[in-house]
């Protein structure tokens, strides 16, 4: 049956491959709505039975309903890694996915700040424990260039700040070490000093370096509020995510002629494709700041 192979496919991801909770959600939802589409739409029961053609008219309705590349891109690698484990696992004997081409994802250059308006956002001048920890948050990120949820599953352990650097653990389960400068290390200093003790209150076994008011670890949810608040505080209207920080960090290096292969490492990413975005960035606003400045642009 379609269903039980899956669950066996997630145990899999979860246990042997080590994927991120995010990726794993990703996953489950569009492989059930791939087996939707199979049990409803060609009356398939059996993997066995899933053709080549019934991929491409699941990838042909998700193009109808108007899904981006990026989106059919991520359901397409949904379903080879799904197809390759039923192989490897001897529940069929072909790999219809094989030769199904990904789209070309549409490049959209990623929102960042400029120097004044991260200047701007990183100048909390608040004495409270959550103005504190906010300050070592945000000087963390602009710092590291880690992911939010590389930043709230890191724990006290992690932090090497006289030797210069933080580990993380990033996608697949993989452990970086990243260099952290000296104003981002005495933040965190001083929010393990003056707040942290405040906000975990008796919970000496609590490890998470960043923690809520009620002392418990943050989530993506909670920091993503903490930081929209913050832009508007800081007179900040551009659109901000939670990943605004990292693509400011990135381009930032590069602006400043940081070598690409460096930044590849600090962020954690596989392919240097992945980075390259990031000097089509700089290259953009290295043109906006000529005809804004030129007298003849």
């Amino acid at each position: 049956m379609l269903n039980d192979s899956a669950e066996d496919f997630f145990n899999y991801l979860q246990v042997e491959r080590g994927l991120a909770e995010n990726t794993l959600v990703s996953y489950r939802r569009d492989l059930t709505q791939y087996m939707s589409y199979l049990k409803t739409k060609m009356k398939k029961n059996d993997w066995e039975q899933v053709a080549r053609s019934d991929i491409i008219g699941f990838l042909y309705s998700l193009k109808d309903a108007n899904k981006s590349s990026a989106t059919i891109a991520r359901h397409i690698s949904a379903i080879r890694a799904f197809h390759q484990f039923l192989i490897r696992d001897q529940s069929v004997t072909h790999d219809p996915s094989l030769h199904i081409e990904t789209p070309k994802k549409e490049r959209k250059l990623p929102d960042v700040l400029s120097v004044e308006e991260m200047d701007a956002l990183l100048n909390i001048s608040g004495n409270s424990p959550l103005h504190i920890r906010n300050k070592a948050m945000f000087e963390l990120l602009y710092a590291t260039g880690l992911r939010v949820t590389e930043m709230i599953t890191l724990k006290i352990t992690d932090l090497h700040l006289t030797m210069g650097f933080v580990q993380c653990v990033g996608k697949g389960a993989k452990e970086r070490i990243v260099p952290i400068g000296n104003i981002a290390a005495k933040a965190i200093e001083t929010y393990l000093q003056q707040a942290r003790g405040k906000l975990i209150k008796q919970q000496t076994d609590n490890q998470i370096l960043f923690v809520n008011q009620h002392g418990k670890p943050l989530t993506r949810q909670g920091f993503w509020k903490i930081l929209k608040k913050r832009a508007e505080e800081a007179g900040i209207t551009k659109t901000i995510t939670p990943h605004t920080l990292r693509h400011s960090f990135a381009t930032h290096l590069l602006e400043n002629g940081a070598d690409l292969r460096l930044v590849q490492e600090m962020l954690g990413h596989v392919d240097i494709s992945t980075t390259q975005i990031y000097t089509h960035v700089t290259k953009s606003r290295l043109k906006d700041v000529y005809k804004h400045f030129h007298p003849r642009a």
